[in-house]
This record gives structure tokens, C-alpha cells and sequence, in this order.
């Protein structure tokens, strides 16, 4: 059932959803940042409000990778039928799929950290324009601009199809 038809189904039986979606971002009590009138881009202010929101995300993840250590301890178990020994494997195979996953990001928010720490944040590396705090803000860990990674995928899509 995808979203929109999750939301029929919950509007027909008289329940509804607030936000639906809203709560599957990582930035769950995210300020959009506001920038001023003539205000430079990346100043400092700007520089603090991305490391807060990197260092949010890092804490955030790692507390996942925390809580899968601690579930797999709890829940490893030596069951005597194979289908659910199999489903359990799997189960956990899920889990360390995603936190590999999440490992990388892990190392790619600390990359950016050490860019912001050097002051090179928030210009594409293609190009050497401003990202924009808004695509910042969607994708922290952005390098590019919109343009040069739009170029990017298309050149990826006719390279590997």
C-alpha cells in the first residue's frame, strides 16, 4: 500500500493521518534556517546551524547502531525450526545491511564536518557555486550543486543504463 493510499484508507475509516511522512526524516525538530537581509553566504552563522544539524544526524545514527547491538544481543536465539532460525538470519541480515549503510554515512558526515571545519562548505566541487542553504538543508552532505549533479546522473544513466 503506498502513501496515498494510505491516506484513503485511513481518511475512509474516519481516522487521519498529521503530517504523514514527517516523522521518517532524519531531522526530526529541524529549523529551517532563515538567513538575513544581505546576509553573507556561509557565515558563521550559517556554518553553525549545518554542524548542528550534521552532529545531530551522527548522534542520531549512532544511537541506531547502539540499539541493533543491543536487539541482536537480546534477541540471538538457537531456535529449533529452520524457518524460524531462517527468519531471524535474515531479520538480522537486514539490520547489518543498514548500518553498513549507515557507517558509510557515518564517514561521509564526518567528512563534511572536517569541510566545515576548514571553511570549504557549501560551494559545489564542480563548479564552485553556492549549493544553496535549501538543498544544504534537504542533503547535508551535498558537494555538488543541483545542475552539475543532475549532469552527473545523466551521464551515470548513459554510462551504466
Amino acid at each position: 500500500m503506498d502513501q496515498a493510499q494510505g491516506l484513503e484508507h485511513m481518511e475512509s475509516t474516519g481516522r487521519r493521518i498529521k503530517n504523514a511522512g514527517a516523522n521518517d526524516s532524519p531531522f526530526k525538530n529541524f529549523k529551517p534556517y532563515q538567513p538575513g537581509r544581505d546576509e553573507i553566504y556561509m557565515n558563521a552563522d550559517q556554518l553553525e546551524h549545518f554542524r548542528h544539524i550534521l552532529n545531530r544526524w551522527r548522534l542520531d545514527l549512532m544511537e541506531e547502531v547502539d540499539r541493533t547491538v543491543h536487539h541482536m544481543q537480546d534477541e540471538a536465539g538457537n531456535f529449533p525450526d529452520p524457518a524460524d532460525r531462517a527468519t531471524q538470519e535474515e531479520e538480522f541480515s537486514i539490520e547489518l545491511r543498514t548500518r553498513d549503510r549507515e557507517r558509510k554515512l557515518i564517514k561521509k558526515i564526518d567528512r563534511t564536518i572536517e569541510r566545515l571545519d576548514q571553511e570549504d562548505y557549501g560551494y559545489c566541487d564542480t563548479c564552485g557555486v553556492e549549493i544553496g542553504l535549501r538543498r544544504l538543508e534537504a542533503r547535508p552532505t551535498a558537494t555538488q550543486c543541483v545542475d552539475c549533479k543532475a549532469l552527473d546522473e545523466i551521464k551515470e544513466r548513459q554510462l551504466h543504463g
